[in-house]
């Protein structure tokens, strides 16, 4: 089953001022969007989460390090391309996306226990152990920022479930990072 790829004019018009806000973002509608833009709900409720995290307390590139790794929980090829290019462009390192890609923990200690968190609430459908939940804090992130993941983990469901379902082709910029799970 295939499923169009909207753009401003062929989505319904409920999704059109979000797509039209993507575009203004990211200087162009993401295929997954315009997939996603079938419907006006999702669409919504994408947009919105989206706005709340990248508000938040965790800086750009910590964002990125959690969206990458959960695309990569979660399978999702479009999102881990596309997130592949933003979290070198936070200041990620190489090395750590190609870790993150591979399913391992970055080299930078902050950054592998945010990842290693953000997966086992993945993983464990939020069952995480207190020995999770105390390798975080010990890397210095605090309580409520254990909680704030979990929008990210919304965040990234929405997207990669969405990318899953739909199946969207790579823009020519993510073909270098194509990713198969």
């Amino acid at each position: 089953m295939t499923y169009p790829i909207h753009t401003l004019n062929s989505a319904p018009a409920a999704s059109q001022p979000i797509l039209a806000n993507l575009q203004q973002a990211f200087g162009l509608i993401p295929n997954i969007a315009g997939a996603m833009a079938s419907s006006p709900e999702l669409l919504k409720g994408f947009w919105g989460l989206f706005q709340q995290v990248h508000s938040g307390t965790f800086t750009e590139a910590e964002i990125q390090a959690l969206l990458l790794t959960n695309a990569v929980t979660n399978g999702c090829c479009w999102a881990v391309a596309f997130h592949t290019i933003l979290a070198l462009r936070e200041g990620l390192t190489e090395a750590d996306v190609e870790a993150i890609r591979a399913g391992k923990l970055p080299a930078h200690a902050r950054l592998a226990a945010l990842s290693h968190l953000a997966r086992r609430l993945i993983e464990t459908r939020g069952h995480v152990t207190q020995q999770d939940l105390g390798g975080f804090i010990a890397a210095g992130f605090t309580r409520a920022q254990s909680m704030e993941i979990l929008a990210v983990t919304a965040a990234s469901t929405i997207t990669n479930y969405g990318g899953t379902i739909t199946q969207p082709p790579l823009e020519d910029f993510l073909v270098p990072h194509a990713w198969r799970g």
